[in-house]
């Protein structure tokens, strides 16, 4: 099943619930496993959570939105992360010590172990941030 939807979301916590939300709308279209849904939405929920603390990072009462893109085509998954934050160095993007035991800092670790492949590409639409994430389904 070939599918294709996109929202904007405001950039802040309280808009993480409703990227979580989405996400398992659309994949309750393509009918995935829940092991396999639950997984995606938590590679996508990071990534949101990612944006929101990272991109904007000293920056409060924002107006900015960001957009995700989710789409199947041919049984590859492509999810966009769309952002007009602070400038992501794709280099400086790592997760912390996993001995380093303490709360947060996997988000990047998670959505590693999950997508086959976690790429920032140049847009030309006018956003700072594009990371996509790509995952094959069987």
């Amino acid at each position: 099943m070939n599918i294709e939807e996109s929202k904007d979301f405001l950039v802040s916590t309280a808009s993480l619930k409703e990227v979580r939300v989405f996400s398992r709308e659309v994949f309750e279209k393509l009918k995935l496993e829940q092991d396999l849904k639950d997984e995606l939405v938590l590679a996508i929920a990071e990534a949101a959570q990612n944006i929101v603390k990272h991109g904007y990072k000293d920056v409060e009462n924002t107006t900015d939105r960001m957009q995700i893109k989710i789409s199947m085509k041919d049984s590859e998954l492509e999810i966009g992360f769309f952002d007009k934050g602070k400038a992501v160095v794709p280099g400086n993007v790592q997760h912390r010590k996993l001995d380093d035991i303490k709360p947060g800092g996997l988000g990047t670790f998670f959505i590693k172990q999950i997508m086959d492949a976690a790429v920032f590409k140049k847009d030309e639409k006018g956003w700072v941030n594009h990371l996509v994430l790509t995952k094959k389904i069987n």
